[in-house]
């Protein structure tokens, strides 16, 4: 099963907070760094200077997506303060399902945890 980390994240948000935030994803999942094939995010955020450290530590790619494929996803969390700001109820749980979905049958395997300035969700891709 291929994995997928999902990333939602301010720009207040920096390397170490993303990468913690990350490893609390994976070890409530009972995953490791090198289960993990794609980071996702928002299409305006998948340049931001933290998300790109991470990735390359780990070896990541980044997959960004529009707000608006974010919206169409169903998740669980859905937050109308982040639709009003940037136009999708999800970024971390939406991003991660919407790439899983494009490597096989997304699983949402963890779903929304934050941090103060970061949420982040792990979603799993099963061959279809």
């Amino acid at each position: 099963m291929g994995l997928v980390v999902g990333v939602g994240l301010s720009s207040r948000a920096d390397a170490a907070e993303v990468g913690a935030l990350v490893d609390r994803v994976l070890a409530a999942a009972g995953a490791r760094s090198g289960d993990v094939r794609v980071l996702a995010t928002l299409e305006a955020r998948a340049a931001a200077a933290a998300l790109v450290e991470v990735a390359a530590a780990r070896g990541w790619t980044i997959v960004g997506h529009a707000a608006g494929e974010l919206a169409d996803v169903v998740v669980p969390h859905p937050s109308e303060g982040v639709r009003a700001r940037i136009g999708t109820p999800s970024v971390a749980e939406a991003a991660a399902l919407r790439t899983a979905r494009t490597l096989g049958r997304a699983v949402l395997l963890v779903g929304r945890t934050t941090a103060p300035h970061a949420t982040a969700a792990l979603a799993g891709a099963a061959p279809r």
